[in-house]
């Protein structure tokens, strides 16, 4: 008899139940890009580990559907005798099913993970949806963790910049000038905004697992679990009724009579729609207000980023000083350094730093051929030398008391080929070509998008990840709503919103190069935006033809690297500060500048 594996054990549990399938999703009930261990049912499923991706289980073959990001990872990870890996954009699920499944299978689904906006192309396809009223992994998980029950803290009004009171007046007006009576929270990174509070129920994630209830006249009920609000003072609680999270479902049942209910259709889980439904109140789907008010900025937490990344700027020289002394050292001895020996380092650095409480997300530190899978993470199996002649990419953050960390370099140590000098270079004009881009006030993520693609496109070349994503201010390091990719971002880019810029190239089984500022939105001209940097690290140039710079380019690098080396020099270790100089020197006085 063959022995039972989670996949098998699944299938046996849905044939008892009539099911044909069952969809799976790397999602939890808050759409969180990091799931809690707890409810990681795809990672325990397929052994895929990756942050977005969906299962669709049938008797007789399961498929794994992930992004572009993922596509060489989900290879690496999962079974290829139990798992087709297919692209979660270009070959959605919805039509999957409608292209391969007879009409009327029987498809199961848990409707606190699902969206409507999934939910309604899924119903379009051609199977017969069931809703879950259990959890079939209660039963094939032998020895699943705890749900968390990390410790809420208080993010104060001079970290903040502004009172929890007066967000959830701001709130209350927005939900009455759209005509709703109630707005469901289920995104626990606008809850922690609104309540001025921020969690530790996930590592890296300093929001609290809960959801709310918001009246239109700002009236809160928060559904959290009262075990994770021993540290925070009763007083700061006293104006907001507080239920289990488990009583959701029931009390938007029990107010929905004759109201109009607020859901965001891409977060909020089909569960929700239904129980509003069933108590005879109006759905009005709508973008949570929330997101929106929690992108744009306030000054305090604008001056929050710029001290963090100060901080983080120091960090990463000294960490880029000893890792130039070190790399060629080390691979000269014939003892070289290691992808986690070297992140291992970074995080020291980071440690060493004012305000510093955790990492962002997990460091990507990735050598050689490992960087071509852009959000590769290094394990022991996995850590590679870094030697001359390839190529180092580390992307990591830091998560400070006043604001989040985002930046990658890609660095070159020794000689490398002139096939990598030119994709380096194309990658380095497409960052170059949107961080000094000005564009007109509102315009949206994607008509940026082409800018940061266009030297690659001139050599026939292409990423398949986006160009930038907001950050949260001591939240979550990709915010919502505003992104710069290929898909149709509808929202006006605006003064006060904090944005990545990150073009990079994936030479499968090769090299990777990413570069990476996080940056603010600010005022140019009247009528027009520009990008200001708020990521205070040099940009190694050591692998680009520099005579294929623009002068633009140029005066953009000097000009960056001056105010660089102006801000960090005096706080950086004292052995660090010839490199920095070195680093930041006028691209024209460079040695490896041809003249």
């Amino acid at each position: 008899m063959a022995a039972s594996t989670p996949l098998s054990d699944l299938r046996h549990t849905l044939l008892s139940r009539g099911l044909q399938g069952m969809l799976v999703p790397r999602a939890d009930a808050h759409q969180s890009e990091d799931c809690a261990p707890h409810d990681n049912k795809l990672a325990f499923l397929t052994g895929f580990t990756g942050s977005a991706g969906l299962a669709l289980v049938l008797q007789d073959r399961a498929l794994l559907f992930v992004d572009g990001r993922y596509q060489v990872q989900a290879r690496h990870e999962t079974d290829s005798a139990l798992f087709e890996i297919h692209h979660l954009h270009d070959e959605p699920v919805a039509e999957w099913i409608a292209q391969n499944l007879p009409a009327g299978q029987r498809i199961g689904f848990e409707p606190m993970l699902m969206v409507n906006s999934q939910y309604q192309a899924l119903q379009n396809s051609g199977c017969e949806l069931v809703a879950l009223s259990y959890d079939p992994f209660d039963t094939i998980w032998h020895e699943r963790p705890a749900p968390p029950q990390g410790p809420v803290s208080l993010m104060p009004p001079d970290i903040s910049g502004e009172l929890t009171t007066t967000k959830r007046a701001r709130l209350g007006v927005k939900l009455q000038e759209l005509g709703v009576d109630y707005l469901v929270v289920t995104q626990p990174d606008n809850i922690a905004w609104l309540l001025n509070m921020r969690g530790s129920d996930v590592p890296m994630n300093p929001v609290p697992h809960s959801f709310a209830l918001v009246k239109s006249n700002g009236a809160v009920e928060w559904f959290v679990d009262p075990v994770k609000l021993t540290l925070v003072p009763p007083v700061w609680l006293m104006d907001i009724s507080l239920k289990a999270p488990s009583a959701l479902l029931a009390r938007c049942q029990e107010v929905a009579a004759g109201k109009r209910i607020l859901l965001d259709a891409d977060n909020a889980p089909v569960a929700v729609s239904f129980a509003v439904e069933a108590g005879g109140g109006e759905v009005f789907w709508q973008p949570d207000p929330l997101t929106f008010m929690k992108a744009q900025k306030n000054l305090t937490e604008l001056e929050g980023y710029r001290h963090c990344h100060l901080q983080d700027g120091v960090a990463w020289v000294n960490f880029l000083a000893w890792l130039a002394r070190e790399a060629p050292a080390r691979a000269q001895s014939g003892t070289p350094l290691t992808e986690l020996e070297v992140q291992a380092q970074q995080l020291a650095y980071r440690q060493q730093r004012e305000g510093f409480l955790e990492q962002s997300f997990a460091t990507i530190s990735a050598a050689g051929s490992n960087a071509a899978m852009c959000h590769y993470h290094a394990t022991p199996a996995t850590n590679a030398a870094i030697m001359p002649g390839n190529f180092y990419l580390n992307d990591s953050g830091g998560q400070y008391v006043n604001g989040t960390t985002d930046a990658t370099r890609t660095l070159a140590f020794g000689e490398v080929s002139p096939e990598m000098r030119r994709h380096y270079t194309a990658v380095l004009k497409g960052f170059l070509g949107l961080i000094t881009l000005q564009f007109p006030s509102g315009t949206q993520g994607h008509q940026l998008d082409a800018f940061a693609r266009r030297g690659l496109w001139e050599l026939g070349l292409d990423y398949d990840h986006g160009t930038g994503h907001g950050v949260g201010h001591r939240l979550q390091i990709h915010e919502q709503p505003y992104r710069m990719a290929k898909k149709v971002n509808p929202w006006p880019m605006l003064p006060g919103q904090v944005i990545t810029i990150e073009p990079g190239y994936y030479l499968a089984d090769n090299y990777g190069i990413r570069i990476e500022n996080q940056v603010e939105i600010i005022s140019g001209m009247p009528g027009f935006c520009r990008f200001n940097s708020l990521t205070l690290i040099p940009v190694d140039l050591r692998a680009a033809e520099l005579h294929l710079l623009t002068e633009q380019e140029i005066a953009w690098l000097d000009s960056y690297h001056l105010h660089v080396r102006n801000e960090l020099s005096p706080l950086v270790e004292v052995e660090a500060r010839p490199w920095l100089f070195e680093a930041t020197a006028p691209v024209h006085a460079r040695s490896d500048y041809p003249g």
